[in-house]
């Protein structure tokens, strides 16, 4: 989703690994396309601008015919079912509660290395600006990924997969390739 945010990151990593890939902003550029990505960036803009393009319920129909979503960083707030703070209103297409900017400020971003069972062996190294937090997760979600701490930082919910971090920022592909292949499966 091209609306606003970190998605030319997104798109040069697809175009990397060799996925065609496209430049969303309007309800009818999601015609023949297997995933979306929704980029971190500001939650708040990011929603209002799909409620004026008249993306909210394209982005839910999409999910609806078997489409794969992944939200990074504000793209997970935009995905929740449920957020602690009463903007922006989300599309409740994964059920978990997150809290915008949970950890702070921009001063107060931090990198981790997290264990990934579905990526494989070695650690992914994640970097987490302004992040948001899942406070619950619901029944149905499986946890991908958690802090030290046992916090959840990336989740799944069928097709819908969700980061608190970017993924985008660290030259590492393995999320990506993880979408992709989660897009490209017929379920």
């Amino acid at each position: 989703m091209a609306l606003q945010g970190d998605f030319l990151e997104h798109l040069q990593t697809l175009q990397l690994l060799g996925a065609e890939a496209a430049e969303v902003r309007l309800r009818q550029d999601l015609n023949g396309l297997q995933g979306l990505i929704i980029p971190g960036g500001e939650s708040t803009t990011m929603a209002r601008l799909m409620d004026e393009w008249d993306l909210r319920e394209a982005v839910r129909d999409f999910v609806g015919c078997r489409g794969a979503v992944w939200g990074t960083c504000a793209g997970m707030i935009v995905l929740a079912k449920k957020l602690r703070e009463d903007r922006p209103v989300p599309l409740g297409l994964v059920d978990i509660n997150v809290a915008r900017n949970a950890y702070g400020r921009q001063v107060d971003s931090f990198e981790a290395d997290l264990r990934v069972g579905a990526l494989g062996g070695q650690p992914f190294h994640a970097v987490f600006i302004r992040a948001p937090m899942i406070l619950q997760v619901g029944e149905g979600v499986e946890v991908l990924a958690r802090l030290d701490d046992g916090t959840p930082v990336a989740a799944q919910q069928g097709k819908v997969l969700v980061t608190a971090f970017h993924p985008e920022l660290t030259g590492d592909t393995r999320f990506h390739e993880y979408f992709l292949h989660l897009a490209e499966r017929g379920d």
